[in-house]
């Protein structure tokens, strides 16, 4: 998922406004038509435009985004669920070839986790996030008619397949159809459980169970609970008692296991085809 909470990472601080005809003298992005030069006149059109990258690198990048970027910062890079907006991420804006912004997506910042990327990678990512319209208002939106485009049938077998070992449509899932105001709140849903915003009524869909660890020390004796915080050097824990315990960590020592509930979900995304995300889509808005 990656690219997740870019917020804080990414400072939502927008450059300063260039008059019409000035600026870095970029071309058009995705979204919407831009002016020959510069970022225009107005305050939609106030923000200096990137050169657009080769087309097969545009590719590229829009594949890997699909996959590492899309859940939590939209399929416009105008925010998701819980990511923010990166068009106009001060960070993003000054950003040449993904150099400023391999920093955070390799290395992690604040909520924001590290990501398994080569510079190569991140450099088609940012020439993808590159390639959309910088503008204000809804002017580089990129809204599609409906995203229910998959085959229904296709995606129930998918479903039989892929998911029915841990879930049900008459048990865990039923009604999952009618929980959402919209097909794409549905489908991020089900692509990360955890990133949702709740159903129709504003409530979780679904209780999910927290992510708990295991910390086996030198001696035998282990630690069992809810994992607060884990890094290089600690991991804290609440044990069933609410009881905060801190460990402080060397290498592997003391051995450490992570219990995340949602650990197949994020395994999938990794696997998913743009295809098999409709269909399962497509599938699960008929589940009443």
């Amino acid at each position: 998922m990656a690219f997740a909470a870019l917020g804080s990472a990414f400072a939502q601080t927008p450059p300063p406004a260039v008059p019409a005809g000035g600026g870095r003298g970029r071309g058009a992005g995705r979204g919407a038509a831009a002016p020959a030069a510069g970022g225009g006149g107005g305050f939609a059109n106030a923000f200096p435009q990137h050169d657009q990258a080769d087309p097969a690198q545009i590719e590229r990048g829009k594949a890997l985004y699909g996959v590492q970027c899309n859940f939590c910062h939209g399929s416009d890079a105008r925010g998701g669920e819980g990511g923010p907006n990166l068009l106009r991420s001060e960070l993003v804006l000054n950003d040449k070839a993904g150099e400023a912004i391999a920093t955070v997506v390799q290395n992690g910042r604040g909520e924001m986790p590290k990501i398994n990327m080569t510079n190569a990678q991140v450099s088609d990512v940012a020439a993808y996030i590159h390639s959309f319209r910088v503008a204000g208002y809804d002017a580089s939106r990129m809204v599609p008619p409906s995203i229910l485009i998959g085959d229904a049938t296709a995606g129930e077998a998918y479903f039989k397949t892929t998911c029915a070992s841990c879930h049900s449509v008459t048990g865990d899932l039923k009604g999952i159809g009618v929980r959402f105001a919209e097909p794409k709140q549905l489908q991020n849903y089900f692509l990360m459980p955890g990133g949702g915003r709740g159903g129709r009524g504003g409530g979780a869909p679904s209780t999910l169970k927290p992510t708990t660890v295991t910390v086996t020390m030198t001696g035998g004796k282990k630690l069992e609970g809810r994992l607060i915080r884990i890094d290089d050097f600690i991991v804290v824990l609440a044990d069933a008692d609410g009881a905060q315990h801190t460990v402080r960590r060397d290498g592997d020592v003391p051995k450490v296991e992570i219990h995340d509930p949602l650990e197949a979900h994020k395994q999938l995304l990794t696997k998913y085809t743009d295809k098999d995300i409709h269909n399962l889509t497509s599938y699960l808005v008929t589940v009443k």
